[in-house]
């Protein structure tokens, strides 16, 4: 398909879901009902649903076809011998615990990490420090339900919006190192890698800082993990902005990146998209011990340690879904549908992160600049645009970062951004024009959009279930 200047989706259409078209008025009693919570909405009030790519795309007629092969045995089935296939195949990693989703991978993991640290040096949990170029939620909360403190030490333009930079996911690799001496190694149980960094706008992780921090960890003997989510979007930014992978496959550099962590804790509902299932798995014997004390825990957290809340079918589905979602052409159209999203929204005036691999990150900051970060601009902006057009989005800023849980203050937000995150080979480019349009009509309205404040706050993930209301 050379010399074309536009190409359309490389994939056909054959199952479709209706969706119901609603009022302004019939929105408006929706979001005050739901606490002014989208993510508290009835699926069916919503006409476009960017709340997250976790679990929410199209999957392949070979992922559908696979289910059919699924051994439901309880133990040792053939399906988790098909999935342990994948893994070692693409990641060359050696022992695989599947689970449910990435955060019945990180409630295994995490406490198993910090326990051991915690009885091997004599330590102090509440002393320790985890580190990431940027924790996601369910990783953050894990970690301090466990009793320690999170750490982010990412690049200094990270959540500049106004900057352009290959590799904005990258750790700053020198406040890393000077973060782990500062916190003593022996009080640092784990560093999280993640990939893409969801927190900064869907940025990209370089394979040159992958083998920079992996170095730092080893000096310090710190296991790393591999927040795998979408592993395969990673891949494609290296393939296409680090000149020394330039030739190489999606295949190649990643099974070259995961040489430079230790564990790999993926929610598989994003790059190998699945509705639902997870993994967690280990290079090689090196951390036998850690696969050990987390396949007991698997089976009182999760299920028996060679299914982990996957049904066989599930786990087939898993298997084929791993390499189908590294199809270059397809994370080709998917990471252009991101770009093309984000210039038509800057084009309205629209202040955005630079495209990213899975979704549209609005400067929320910037667009309501008379709503200060404890009232939310970025929640604030989310309910404005569900009334508007009827589409859902999620906010990554201060409301989701939460609080310090040793002094109960909210926490410094680098940014407010609001995310629109695009479900795989679910909507087209008329769908993108549509939310552009949407933010025509939200930005003409900006002088109205007013803070939000709490009306019920859960003290551990409160951007889940939390309640709010209009300020004043």
């Amino acid at each position: 398909m050379d010399n074309f200047k536009h190409l359309p989706e490389p994939f056909r259409i054959r199952v479709i879901e209706p969706v119901k078209r609603t009022t302004r008025a019939h929105r408006e009693q929706a979001i005050l009902n739901a606490g002014m919570k989208p993510f508290l909405l009835d699926s069916e009030d919503v006409f476009i649903d960017l709340l997250t790519d976790s679990g929410t795309g199209a999957i392949t007629q070979e992922m559908q076809a696979a289910m059919l092969r699924g051994d439901e045995a309880y133990s040792g089935s053939r399906s988790y011998h098909a999935l342990s296939r994948a893994v070692k195949e693409i990641f060359d990693y050696d022992f695989t615990i599947p689970t449910h989703q990435g955060r019945g991978a990180e409630q295994i993991y995490i406490p198993v990490l910090i326990a051991k640290r915690e009885k091997e040096k004599g330590l102090d949990r509440s002393k320790m420090v985890a580190f990431s170029n940027y924790f996601f939620d369910t990783t953050q909360g894990h970690t301090q339900l466990n009793g320690c403190t999170v750490s982010n030490t990412p690049v200094n333009n990270a959540f500049n919006t106004s900057v352009y930079e290959d590799f904005k996911g990258n750790f700053d690799v020198e406040k890393l190192e000077q973060g782990i001496q500062s916190a003593g190694a022996a009080n640092v149980p784990y560093i999280v890698m993640t990939i893409t960094c969801n927190s900064a706008g869907g940025q990209p992780v370089s394979l040159a800082n992958m083998q920079a921090v992996y170095a730092i960890a080893r000096k310090y003997d710190i296991p790393v993990v591999m927040d795998s989510a979408r592993f395969a979007e990673n891949a494609y930014f290296i393939q296409q902005r680090e000149q020394a992978y330039k030739d190489w496959s999606i295949a190649d550099i990643t099974k070259e990146s995961y040489k430079y962590a230790d564990i790999l804790a993926m929610s598989a509902k994003k790059d190998a998209m699945v509705p639902m299932g997870g993994l967690l798995c280990f290079k090689n014997d090196d951390f036998f011990d850690v696969y050990t004390d987390c396949r007991t825990l698997c089976v009182v957290q999760e299920g028996f340690p060679t299914y982990g809340g996957l049904e066989g079918g599930a786990m087939e589905r898993l298997a084929v879904g791993l390499h189908d979602g590294m199809r270059e052409d397809w994370l080709a159209y998917r990471i252009g549908q991101i770009r093309y999203l984000v210039e038509g929204l800057e084009a309205e005036g629209i202040y955005c992160q630079q495209p990213g691999g899975h979704a549209a990150f609005i400067d929320a900051g910037k667009l309501l600049p008379h709503i200060p970060a404890n009232q939310f601009p970025a929640q604030a902006l989310s309910c404005e645009l569900y009334k508007v057009a009827g589409i859902r989005a999620v906010e990554i800023g201060s409301f989701l970062l939460g609080r310090d849980p040793k002094t109960g203050e909210q926490l410094p937000c680098p940014a407010e951004l609001l995310r629109l995150t695009i479900p795989r080979a679910t909507y087209t480019q008329t769908h993108m024009d549509f939310i552009i349009e949407a933010f025509s009509k939200v930005k003409a309205n900006t002088h109205n959009i007013k803070g939000l404040e709490f009306t019920y706050e859960p003290k551990v993930l409160r951007h889940f279930t939390a309640r709010l209301k209009e300020v004043g």
